[in-house]
């Protein structure tokens, strides 16, 4: 049987991967997984590693779930894949009748993409392509908060503000307006997480007043910024906002695409502010971690704007050739019946309970700064001075300590930066959870050592 040095020297003759210093696999062993059940993936030698990140932030039922496994299976010998324009199909038929139904009232309309950074782009072009529409050519810029991730495409990455990722192409991006984000492990001793979020608006409030005549939309993550290190705000942000745009003319897009589907406590993260964006972008867990596919979700105020004689020249004329891809559908349908039959939300927020006791006493540790939590989203934040939160150098890579302990031990912790955080399927149990929070304390003890 092959081994994992056997399909490691292969790979790295040939693979480039992605966000990846290929150098460091001179000295971290790369990890080929043979397959993968449930929450535990098993690599050529045997070994098992419990998946606490859900494979970048989308298995959220497990690996070769049998209810997504059979659904896919049935439709790839009925139909694999289609164009999308002049034609259609069932699963994608359902699929947007479906998504109608769960998301925000208002959301009527759905368009399709194959991954989270295009959907990002269909969003900002449908936008700006509105106002266009309207008569309103100079309504073509952006605002955004500090700190957030869209994707890594050039319009994702214009309206983005995490340096790793950003700052090498800044000279091929558009100029976004960056507020101050309301992250709220920066509020002062003693403010509450709506208070500060609520102080961090005007900043928003006062972008808007300046530029509502310029600005086609604001955009951000809902909640919580995954890629910036999973900081977190109070949904009364969200609510402010919406308020803002309708009072001066200007969209909304909330990026869901890591914390859509039940990922922060409700079904999708705006749910908690009572709002409906302009444009809510869906991805990652859309599909339950199977297959590339994304979803625009809009209103027919929006859509209706495009509608018209094709010599208007006003139809959107965007598109990927995968998009609505029938297997990627079906995968999606068997997630959400999944949620449909299943208590998914009222047992994550048990499980988010249970995230918080077993993680509790790390409050108290002298390297870290916070133990934040939103739903099934945890980060503890590690830094060298605990009274002032001055973070550890990042050329230190604690977090990668942290990672290496963790997968000998066989977990997939995979921190961003210093913040080593729990991001797992919900279908871990309250054992693996205890389990998961002493792999974690006994890295960070280790990564904190000089």
């Amino acid at each position: 049987m092959s081994s994992n040095n056997h399909w490691m020297q292969r790979d790295l003759a040939v693979v480039w991967h992605p966000c990846t210093q290929m150098k460091d696999h001179e000295t971290l062993p790369l990890v080929p997984i043979k397959k993968a059940q449930g929450i535990w993936l098993e690599d050529f030698d045997g070994n098992r590693y419990l998946d606490a990140v859900s494979s970048w932030w989308t298995n959220i039922f497990g690996h070769a779930n049998p209810r997504i496994n059979q659904r896919i299976k049935d439709q790839v010998d009925q139909l694999e894949h289609l164009m999308l324009a002049g034609f259609t199909h069932q699963p994608v038929i359902e699929l947007s009748e479906r998504l109608v139904q769960i998301t925000p009232a208002g959301l009527d309309k759905v368009f399709y993409a194959d991954n989270g950074s295009a959907s990002i782009e269909v969003a900002l072009k449908m936008s700006h392509h509105y106002w266009l529409n309207l008569g309103k050519p100079e309504k073509k810029r952006f605002a955004t908060i500090t700190n957030g991730y869209h994707g890594e495409t050039l319009g994702t990455m214009s309206v983005s503000d995490v340096a790793l990722y950003t700052e090498t192409y800044k000279a091929l991006l558009f100029d976004a307006i960056k507020v101050p984000s309301p992250d709220c492990y920066h509020r002062a001793p003693g403010v509450s997480w709506e208070e500060h979020s609520r102080f961090m608006f005007e900043a928003m409030r006062q972008t808007l007043e300046q530029h509502h005549h310029e600005l086609s939309a604001v955009i951000l993550e809902p909640l919580v910024q995954g890629a910036g290190g999973m900081r977190m705000y109070h949904p009364i942000y969200l609510t402010l906002l919406r308020q803002a745009c309708d009072e001066y003319g200007v969209h909304l897009i909330v990026d869901e695409i890591a914390m859509g589907f039940g990922r922060t406590g409700s079904m999708f993260a705006c749910e908690q502010a009572g709002i409906t964006p302009d444009f809510m972008v869906l991805s990652k867990a859309l599909t339950g971690g199977y297959l590339p596919l994304a979803a625009v979700m809009t209103t027919n105020q929006i859509y209706d704007a495009f509608y018209d004689n094709y010599d208007s020249l006003k139809a959107f004329l965007h598109s990927h050739t995968y998009t609505g891809n029938p297997l990627a559908c079906a995968a999606a349908l068997a997630t959400l019946d999944i949620f449909a039959q299943d208590d998914v939300i009222a047992k994550n927020q048990q499980l988010a309970q249970h995230m918080a006791q077993a993680t509790a006493h790390l409050q108290d540790h002298p390297y870290v700064a916070e133990v934040r939590q939103t739903g099934m989203v945890l980060a503890i934040e590690m830094v060298k001075d605990k009274a002032n939160k001055t973070p550890f150098a990042w050329q230190e890579r604690r977090g990668m300590k942290v990672f290496e302990y963790a997968m000998q031990q066989g977990a997939l912790l995979r921190p961003l930066g210093n913040v080593v955080y729990f991001l797992p399927p919900y279908i871990i149990t309250p054992e693996q959870i205890d389990w998961l929070a002493e792999v974690a304390t006994a890295g960070i003890e280790l990564a904190v050592k000089d």
